[in-house]
């Protein structure tokens, strides 16, 4: 950990801005790729590139089940068997992986659903049961998604390559 003062922290500032000036800097990637690369769990590059190939994924929230959803509560959320799928070695870590690619402005969870049928598999799982066992009688079920973002898209297609060698 570094602690940097006001007038360093300007000093650094300004000097971003004077090779943004300058026509003749040129940056190949984006500089945070290799700080995020630091930042990875293997089972979290694991994540990614199953991400990368297999496009956005189903996640869901269990909630209570209320009249009009007034006072319905979330009893478990962003579920998802993506780490399973993509094969991670620490299933236990799954949760803080998901995490961390959130932080990191890789992936993001959507209101957006994907196909219906892909969310058959996710709801038989045990851990969706068992959110549904905890939010009581007629629980709701809200499908959603988990997605690269445009930066996380970018990184997975700068970063890493497919098992034959080519770039995403």
């Amino acid at each position: 950990m570094r602690s940097a003062t006001v007038a360093e922290l300007r000093k650094r500032g300004d000097a971003l801005l004077a090779r943004s000036a300058d026509v003749y800097f040129t940056e190949e990637v984006h500089p945070a790729y290799d700080r995020i690369l630091d930042e990875l769990a293997p089972d979290e590059a694991r994540i990614l590139r199953y991400m990368a190939l297999n496009g956005p994924q189903p996640t869901v929230d269990v909630r209570t089940n209320r009249p009009l959803g007034i006072g319905s509560e979330l009893i478990s959320g962003g579920l998802t068997s993506v780490p399973e799928q993509a094969g991670v070695r620490y299933i236990d870590r799954a949760r803080s992986y998901l995490i961390n690619l959130s932080r990191l402005g890789l992936t993001h969870n959507s209101d957006d659903p994907v196909v219906l049928s892909r969310y058959m598999v996710l709801e038989v799982q045990p851990i969706v049961e068992d959110a549904l066992k905890k939010a009581g009688r007629a629980p709701k079920i809200v499908r959603k998604s988990l997605r690269l973002t445009e930066f996380g898209e970018d990184f997975c297609r700068t970063c890493f390559t497919m098992g034959n060698g080519q770039q995403f």
